[in-house]
């Protein structure tokens, strides 16, 4: 058989779709990372690429069963699905590659800009705050706002780099998916429709 084939082609979007399992796998467990940094309430974009991650999962399930069974409606969806999460791909990893620090604290509604954690005194509403690790508070410890913004730094980039170079494989599984359902299996009936 030739390569390019009805074989060929299905082998390839299923190890497409693997690739794709793995990497939502890998998008839902850096931003749970990110999130348990124990910054509060996560930002925003920590949970867009989660849901990214869970919706490339179950697109990547469909695209396998598709693939496997050469469906025309499940490819079909995939290809439209797998479109639409490209660009909600490509979207949150840019946003995840250009958020600065200063915009990390401000997005981050509770855990960084809390009074104490900067190194700031806290206003007289808010009781004296005392840093857990130290006994009894003395002496003060070093703010704890540099440690979590360099791990929420961190986190974001792997993020945005990640999520940035699978995003152009998805335009590789979209030409692919349409390639595949066009082709006719060569074990089908000759006479029946495609």
């Amino acid at each position: 058989m030739v390569c390019g084939g009805f074989a060929c082609s299905r082998n390839a979007l299923c190890a497409l779709n693997v690739v794709y399992v793995l990497v939502g796998v890998l998008l839902v467990a850096v931003a749970g990372w990110a999130r348990s940094l124990g910054m509060g309430s996560s930002p925003p974009l920590l949970g867009g690429a989660f849901a990214v991650g869970v919706f490339l999962l179950l697109i990547a399930g469909l695209g396998l069963l598709g693939a496997l069974r050469h469906h025309q409606v499940l490819l079909f969806f995939y290809v439209l699905i797998l479109g639409l999460v490209f660009l909600c791909q490509l979207g949150v990893s840019c946003a995840c590659l250009a958020l600065g620090r200063e915009a990390q604290v401000a997005v981050c509604p509770g855990g960084v800009r809390t009074p104490g954690v900067l190194g700031t005194p806290p206003d007289p509403p808010f009781p004296p705050q005392r840093c857990q690790f130290s006994p009894g508070g003395s002496p003060p410890c070093p703010p704890c706002a540099p440690q979590l913004l360099q791990h929420s730094d961190q986190a974001l980039k792997i993020l945005g780099g990640v999520g940035l170079f699978f995003s152009f494989t998805e335009v590789l599984g979209v030409w692919l998916a349409l390639r595949f359902r066009n082709q006719r299996d060569p074990r089908a009936n000759p006479g029946a429709f495609l």
